[in-house]
């Protein structure tokens, strides 16, 4: 677990809430503006729809010709409202999905790149890139915008009506003091509740997922009921904890509903009391009809933004209660990405020294005293029989695993086992992972902040935009509408995107027929120059173009 999980719960609170306000300033400007302009657009429109009412009721008298200017006034104003109703729910959940998906990439990258013994455990990483991620979606979303207008939208309704009745706007303004006090108070229980809810969420998850790794075993041993058991237990605490969330967000909105519908009493009462010139207290004002109704018109709407407040504060409960923990499993470790913007461009030379490598539960070693020197711009190409340690040298150099004797140097210096040299590689597997989208999305996976043009040049480079699709060809999550051929050249094309000064390849010929090898061999040849490299390999085609064949035995 991440540091931020031993932090005090103020101190967790004022992290998240710094993280929160950080990322939405960090979001786009367009996205930002587009969500602000409801803010002030809702309560203009609420102006002038009490304008055209109250204007309506005093001319009740003079016919339609002399209601016609002010109901369309209403009407024009009620849907012009509706529109910046729906273009705030647009914005907000655009600004929300933005967030999120930036949020999302930055934990994924953070994880991969941490060391393995300061990885979380499966089901919590799971629990914060999905679980704690969506729990982001209601502060940006809703939270915000309604923040935003509860700060502009009442201070506009008070002067609106203060033009109209200084006292009615003073009792309106007297009412935000308990008003406000009950959110505060029922936000600070919501937040220690929300976080108890989220422990319990990744507590759940972290206990399902190590059950299913565990299926075998459990069926083994026939402890089936047992561990049902504990997981209802689970699913029962995590139960409890968000009825006791909804329980204080159902409070705080009854006590704002309270005081503000004794607000709008009040000024009812003041109202029609003042038109009846029998007012309690001697008033220094004296209503008429139009600017009575125009008042009464308002008071609902001077609370509305904080309805929407309180409905959306369990939100901001809620990512305040997970952005802690979000925000210190982002920074446990630099990112792929960053590690590449820096990387030393120069062809590294490599050493193994007396490497032995012995997987758990294995009978021998996949890699047994091994020892190699490959010069920097090199070449090398490791040939053996399957199971001789070929792709175990690779994984080596990329951190996958770490050697049981020995040791791994580049230029000079001892590699980080943990890490490896993974920042400093380009690689190229037998399977390379696709994902769903076109060529071209499946290609710029390799760099993300890479050009069309640079990702076109890979392309043609590796020989990917000969199809009559070209890298629009749409690929399915199995790699459908992909020959083996094209596979082996988005892998090489990726590796050519990447531009970095390590290439190591895992057959990257395997399984094509003779024809298809031949026309990626001058590919490999392309992808090969001006690095060192590395190539796993059983083709003797392949290995022809390294500048020093390294044959390995079982």
């Amino acid at each position: 677990m991440t540091a931020s999980l031993h932090r005090a719960p103020a101190a967790t609170d004022a992290f998240g809430r710094r993280w929160l306000a950080a990322l939405e300033a960090g979001a786009a400007p367009r996205l930002r503006g587009l969500a602000l302009a409801p803010s002030v657009a809702d309560p203009v429109l609420a102006i002038g729809f009490a304008i055209g009412l109250s204007q309506a009721v005093s001319r009740l008298g003079d016919g339609w010709q002399g209601l016609t200017p002010w109901l369309g006034l209403m009407a024009a104003s009620a849907v012009a409202r509706g529109f910046a109703a729906q273009a705030a729910v647009r914005a907000g959940a655009d600004l929300a999905c933005g967030i999120k998906s930036e949020v999302r990439r930055r934990l994924v990258e953070a994880t991969i790149a941490a060391r393995p013994a300061e990885r979380p455990p499966v089901g919590v990483a799971l629990a914060r890139v999905v679980e704690g991620v969506e729990a982001l979606d209601g502060y940006f979303a809703r939270f915000a915008p309604a923040r935003r207008m509860a700060a502009i939208g009442p201070a506009i309704i008070l002067a609106a009506m203060a033009t109209a009745s200084p006292v009615a706007a003073m009792i309106g303004a007297a009412a935000f003091v308990p008003l406000i006090a009950a959110l505060t108070l029922a936000g600070g229980a919501a937040a220690r509740e929300a976080r108890r809810q989220f422990e319990a969420l990744s507590r759940l998850s972290g206990q399902f997922a190590d059950r299913i790794r565990a299926l075998p075993a459990i069926l083994a041993f026939e402890a089936e009921g047992r561990v049902t058991a504990d997981l209802a237990r689970g699913s029962s605490e995590l139960a409890d904890r968000s009825l006791r969330v909804l329980r204080i967000a159902f409070l705080s909105t009854a006590a704002l509903e309270f005081f503000a519908a004794l607000s709008v009493a009040l000024i009812a009462v003041y109202c029609g009391f003042n038109l009846l010139r029998l007012p309690p207290l001697a008033a220094p004002e004296h209503l008429d009809l139009p600017r009575a109704v125009f008042v009464l018109a308002l008071a609902p709407e001077l609370y509305a933004p904080f309805r929407r407040l309180a409905a959306a504060y369990h939100d901001r409960q809620t990512a305040e209660a997970v952005s802690g923990e979000l925000e210190g499993a982002v920074r446990t470790s630099p990112s792929p990405t960053e590690a590449a913007g820096s990387m030393d461009r120069r062809a590294p030379a490599l050493r193994f020294n007396n490497v032995r490598v012995v997987h758990a539960g294995a009978g021998r070693a996949a890699l047994d005293r091994f020892n190699l020197d490959v010069c920097a711009g090199e070449t090398v190409a490791l040939v053996g029989p399957s199971g001789s340690g070929k792709t175990t040298a690779l994984n080596l150099l990329l951190g996958l695993i770490g050697p049981s004797v020995g040791e791994i140097t580049v230029d000079g210096q001892p590699i980080d086992p943990e890490r490896g040299v993974a920042a400093r590689a380009a690689w190229a597997g037998q399977s390379p992972v696709v994902v769903p989208g076109t060529l071209f999305d499946n290609l710029a996976l390799a760099r993300r902040k890479a050009t069309p043009a640079e990702v076109e040049f890979a392309a043609a480079r590796a020989g990917l935009d000969q199809a009559p699709d070209g890298l629009s060809r749409e690929i399915d999550e199995r790699g459908g509408g992909l020959s083996g051929g094209e596979r082996r050249r988005l892998a090489l094309a990726r590796a050519f995107l990447r531009d970095a000064p390590l290439l190591l390849l895992d057959e990257p010929t395997a399984h094509l027929d003779a024809r298809s090898e031949q026309e990626l061999l001058p590919v490999i040849a392309r992808a090969v120059k001006g690095r060192t490299a590395l190539i796993a390999t059983h083709s003797d085609a392949v290995a022809a173009l390294a500048d020093r064949v390294v044959r390995l035995a079982i």
